[in-house]
């Protein structure tokens, strides 16, 4: 009973960004829960990388190299997932970040549309399309951030795209049930590359920051952290929740 709560075996999934940090914790968490999982990014060294970490583990994946912010590149995602494996049930949204720090006044236009269109028009294409290829029963998670809910000066832009992404994950939930669940997760200090570059943080700054934030918990999140949170936000565990943001940050 316990372990049917947690059986993805007949599912089919597709995790963006799925290439490194926290989409790999993903993938590969939902790989071993059963899934089929379709890795996708930009970089085809990476998602391959990671389908092939799956399939030496005895688990079923495919790496399908994708730019979200093209709407016919996602189309093709989705479909590569039907061929490949024979439907679609899952959509992680996790495709996203921004290394680019400046206060919003000083911001130039250009540097604000590339940030919206990657963090929040993209969840918004994919989530539309993967609606209209999913099988009944459906689930969508989306990655949003902390930063969505406090002020975040010098990644304003960032963190507006990621409020954005909660409202889109509540409206979605409503929009597409009972036929598909949209929920969210909203992760803290994960020290993913993205993450690093943004604070101009290296290895050696960890501790440092680990300190600092004065987590209850003691410690800043790994992808794994995040890969059980989207288990259960996928699983049938989660079958009466949707449009949901759940907050996994260590107390932040």
């Amino acid at each position: 009973m316990i372990d049917s709560l947690f059986d993805l075996s007949k599912d089919v999934a597709v995790v963006t960004g799925g290439g490194r940090g926290i989409g790999e914790g993903i993938a590969k968490t939902l790989a071993a829960a059963g899934a089929a999982v379709v890795v996708a990014a930009r970089r085809t060294d990476d998602i391959e990388r990671v389908a092939a970490d799956i399939r030496s583990d005895g688990g079923r994946a495919i790496a399908v190299q994708t730019d979200v912010t093209d709407e016919a590149a996602v189309e093709a995602l989705a479909k590569a997932a039907i061929d490949e494996f024979g439907g679609l049930d899952i959509w992680i949204n996790n495709a996203g970040g921004s290394p680019l720090q400046a206060p919003l006044a000083k911001l130039e236009r250009a540097d604000w549309d590339a940030s919206l269109n990657l963090n929040l028009t993209s969840v918004w294409v994919c989530t539309s399309i993967a609606s209209r290829h999913m099988r009944d029963g459906g689930r969508v998670v989306n990655i949003s951030s902390r930063a969505a809910t406090m002020p975040m000066p010098g990644s304003g832009h960032y963190a507006a795209a990621k409020a954005g992404v909660n409202s889109l994950t509540e409206t979605f939930a409503r929009e597409l049930g009972p036929r598909i669940r949209v929920n969210a997760i909203m992760p803290g200090a994960v020290p993913t590359e993205i993450m690093m570059e943004a604070l101009g943080l290296g290895d050696d700054d960890l501790p440092n920051l680990e300190k600092g934030l004065r987590l209850p918990m003691k410690r800043l999140g790994t992808p794994e952290d995040l890969g059980a949170a989207a288990l259960y936000l996928v699983a049938p565990a989660s079958s009466w929740v949707t449009g949901h943001i759940l907050s996994v940050t260590g107390g932040m």
